[in-house]
């Protein structure tokens, strides 16, 4: 492995004593210097992300230096006082982790090269013991400050920091852990970037009137604004915090990414620094080993080519957008108005929901990152007959909003939701961004209100059911993933899904006929598991394939036909315990039918990196044929 070219040995290990709440001069050239040593690795390591294609997400954990190496010198100068461990309710700023997990000799350097590359055990989101050095799993945002209170509660007689973001605030969870940490005075110092920058946009624009300060001001907290770049008075307002009883807000306000040319106040710094960006910073900061290192990144490329799909990919999770314009654009400009609203929770160009937004702005509600009041705000604008609100997030986050989506059921409600970045492919960021649990989302009775769970295999086919289920009453979930998808084709080498194919929910529909069993499937693991069915009949072993796109509903034809044959296997990226093999097993000896049955999903913590999470749970083709001749 290379050699890291940043002299990270230059980092100096300083003390800060918080009965001083004045820098002298040496500290704070030491500290500019670790703030400068620290942002120039985190752009370097997050970029060779960039170069691999894994992502990175640099403007967080850049952004944050200036607090943390405080941190860092505080934990050294007052030990005793603290809980050493720099929790973070943005867990995609890892970069934070894993820079201070190498600084204090957890990790080896070099490893930082390797970021987000699959099975470096360097994922982006932190994970605990799955990585050297890290203390702690953040899971999604704004999940950490409602845990660390906890932790406060368990270390009565210390201090913890907990690093925050206006983004992660946004998050209900956010209120409670206030109103919780104020009520028992839990010694919880937040220390938030306020950069008025997230994924989609700026709070400031789309949540006019929220003020993260006045908010916190609001709940009981001590707040302590001021600018995150002065570093004399960063210091002197964490100082303050520590010595302050009771939780304390301090408040860093600083444009995303200060100081990088081509993304400095942009919310394009939210992700991952691009390389042509990165090199540019390198090489105005003389940093040449890291600009050649930085050069010599290549991305890893899938050669594997999939028997039974074209070599036409596309994103359903932007077929989504494209299909829904086109329905709507049916719609006179008065009737879409009167009939339809889009709430978006800041990811509106990951779900395709830009693509409505771009068409028709008027029936776009750009929101936060607040899953659950706008799936509810959503269900409430399509409570009256003829309406149809519409939601999107990632898969990962409908667990969040399990609740709202029983409320929804309750008062008859109208939704069509798009859950993107559905089961483990092309995801970098790991185990806590698995969308692995969705079929969560049918919690109703037997005989409750309409719901319906839907993963289309291809963009042929997302259109066609969007075109069918669009108007539907009750609530419909359709799922995308994150990676692109092949067009699956039939056995005369013909588009499965095109011509006047016409989508009927609660249809199975056969791939592929066979004598010796069939495999079921859906979405992406539908065109890996036709490739392992095409390469089991080239070994004369017989068998079929069924697409299951509606998900939850029993097509009692197709399950006598299944049930009738020698062997079934069914294949998902969902998880192994709660995803559609836990559920056709019953469907099926309820029925008195008694094929081999087998299933296989997600079963274990990710590996990182991309394509490779499939292989890494055993349901990539090799995989899918290995546990069909199994049996």
């Amino acid at each position: 492995m290379a050699t890291f070219p940043i002299d990270l040995s230059a980092y100096q290990r300083i003390s800060l004593n918080p009965g001083n709440p004045t820098l002298t001069a040496e500290q704070r050239t030491a500290l500019q210097a670790n703030i400068q040593l620290c942002r120039d690795a985190i752009v370097f390591f997050t970029a060779t992300g960039a170069a691999r294609g894994v992502g990175g997400h640099t403007g967080g954990p850049y952004d944050t230096v200036p607090e943390v190496v405080i941190m860092d010198a505080l934990f050294r100068g007052a030990a005793e006082q603290f809980v050493p461990i720099f929790f973070d309710e943005a867990g995609h700023r890892v970069a934070t982790q894993y820079l201070m997990s190498t600084l204090n000799g957890d990790l080896p350097a070099e490893r930082l090269t390797q970021y987000r590359a699959a099975h470096s055990h360097l994922p982006g989101h932190p994970e605990l013991g799955f990585t050297p050095g890290v203390k702690f799993s953040s899971g999604r945002l704004g999940h950490m400050w409602p845990y660390v209170n906890g932790v406060a509660i368990a270390n009565p007689n210390k201090i913890l920091f907990c690093l925050g973001s206006d983004g992660s605030q946004q998050e209900g969870n956010d209120a409670e852990a206030a109103r919780l940490a104020v009520a028992q005075n839990l010694n919880v110092k937040l220390i938030i970037d306020d950069n008025d920058v997230t994924i989609a946009g700026h709070p400031s624009k789309y949540l006019g009137g929220c003020s993260t300060a006045k908010t916190l001001a609001g709940h009981g907290l001590t707040v302590l604004e001021g600018n995150g770049e002065d570093i004399d008075d960063l210091y002197q307002r964490i100082v303050t915090a520590i010595n302050t009883p009771g939780p304390v807000a301090v408040i860093n306000h600083r444009p995303m990414c200060p100081g990088i040319a081509g993304l400095e106040g942009s919310t394009h710094g939210h992700d991952v620094v691009s390389v042509k960006v990165a090199l540019e910073y390198l090489e105005a900061k003389g940093r040449t080993e890291a600009v050649e290192f930085l050069k010599g990144v290549k991305a890893p490329k899938n050669d594997a080519v999939f028997l039974g799909s074209s070599d036409k990919w596309d994103a359903n999770r932007n077929v989504f957008g494209d299909a829904a314009v086109a329905i709507l654009s049916r719609l006179s400009p008065a009737e879409r108005l009167e009939k339809v609203r889009v709430i978006d929770s800041d990811l509106e160009g990951s779900c395709g929901l830009k693509k409505i937004h771009d068409a028709f702005p008027e029936i776009f509600i750009a929101s936060g990152i607040m899953e659950r009041g706008n799936f509810s705000a959503a269900a409430g604008f399509g409570m009256e007959k003829g309406k149809q609100g519409i939601f999107g997030t990632f898969s990962a986050f409908l667990e969040m909003t399990l609740s709202e989506i029983t409320m929804a059921r309750l008062n008859n409600s109208n939704v069509l939701s798009h859950y993107s970045h559905s089961g483990i492919d092309d995801m970098a960021d790991n185990t806590c961004h698995f969308g692995l649990n969705n079929f969560f989302a049918d919690n109703g009775l037997s005989d409750g209100y309409a719901t319906n769970l839907y993963f289309p295999a291809d963009p042929l086919q997302m259109k066609a059911c969007l075109e069918s289920i669009f108007f539907d009453p009750g609530l419909r979930f359709v799922f995308s993933t994150r990676s692109k998808v092949p067009t699956i084709l039939d056995s005369k080498g013909q588009e499965f899904f095109g011509g006047d194919y016409k989508f009927v929910p609660g249809k199975d529909e056969v791939i592929r006929e066979g004598t010796q069993g069939y495999i079921v499937s859906f979405g992406d693991a539908l065109y890996r598991s036709l490739d392992a069915v095409e390469r089991l009949k080239q070994q004369g072993i017989d068998v079929g394939l069924i697409n299951k796109p509606t998900l939850n509903v029993v097509d009692e034809e197709m399950l006598a036909k299944i049930g009738n044959s020698p062997r079934v296997l069914v294949v998902e990226a969902f998880n192994r315990k709660t995803g559609l093999g836990s559920r056709m097993g019953t469907w099926l000896l309820e029925r008195g039918y008694a094929p081999k049955y087998t299933h296989i999903g997600t079963h274990k913590e990710g590996c990182g990196g991309l394509w490779e999470q499939y292989p890494h749970q055993g349901i990539d083709p090799e995989g899918i044929m290995a546990s069909f001749l199994k049996g």
